[in-house]
């Protein structure tokens, strides 16, 4: 898939949002695979996926306090988790056809790097963070409400997390709960990437991976609940 070029518009025009300074849009799309050797780090996406991540989290928040008024903390929280999880900002990021425009080393464009779920969620949240960087909250919002508002009004997947999913599942069949497990600790301190396995008894090990070792476990107790078949069998135990 060839890289297409960032000034062409056609980005900016899906996003709803016209940079004052386009290379807030170029280094949001550049992967540390790509980065100069003189910028190192500092050439690639991660500042603005930081700083996405931040704005997303805040925008969503407030778009769920005007959407559900009687919705409690609770589910708030299991609304906000299922929106700016992972999964779900590549999913986005497809959306947006962010892909084609990712300027990746030749390595990583090689292997698949315009379509991997990881990538497209952090530049994703990049793309945020480099909105609110030329424009401010405003146009950043306003981009979030263009892609995450049919989202937000109509899920698409269960609002229980997957840990309390097959707590309950694992509950109603009188079995002891699910059994948790660090498995591996990767990365720099301020970017930890944590694998956890999960265990039932009389299933086999499944593994998840998170920036911390909570969403490690949810992501391993989703892939359990995924493989075995589980989520619509334990709605029924609620």
């Amino acid at each position: 898939m060839k890289r297409r070029r960032v000034d062409d518009g056609a980005l900016e025009a899906r996003l709803g949002h016209v940079f004052a300074d386009r290379s807030h849009l170029d280094r949001a799309l550049t992967h540390i695979t790509a980065a100069t050797s003189h910028e190192g780090r500092l050439g690639s996406y991660q500042r603005l996926e930081f700083l996405g991540d931040r704005v997303l989290g805040l925008a969503v928040a407030s778009m769920l306090i005007e959407a559900y008024p009687k919705a409690d903390e609770g589910e708030l929280s299991r609304r906000l988790a299922d929106l700016v999880r992972a999964e779900t900002c590549a999913e986005i990021a497809e959306a947006m056809e962010l892909g084609p425009y990712l300027k990746l080393g030749s390595g990583e464009a090689g292997s698949g790097g315009r379509r991997k779920g990881a990538i497209l969620a952090d530049v994703c949240e990049a793309v945020i963070g480099a909105v609110f960087v030329d424009g401010g909250f405003a146009p950043a919002s306003a981009v979030i409400d263009r892609f995450w508002r049919e989202r937000l009004l109509a899920p698409t997947r269960p609002l229980r997390d997957p840990k309390t999913e097959l707590q309950e599942w694992a509950q109603g069949r009188g079995l002891p709960a699910p059994h948790y497990r660090e498995v591996a600790r990767s990365g720099p301190d301020h970017n930890p990437q944590f694998r956890v396995a999960v265990l039932v008894d009389g299933f086999g090990e499944a593994e998840g991976a998170g920036r911390s070792k909570r969403a490690a476990e949810q992501a391993a107790a989703e892939t359990l609940i995924a493989r075995e078949g589980l989520g619509h069998t334990a709605e029924s135990h609620v």
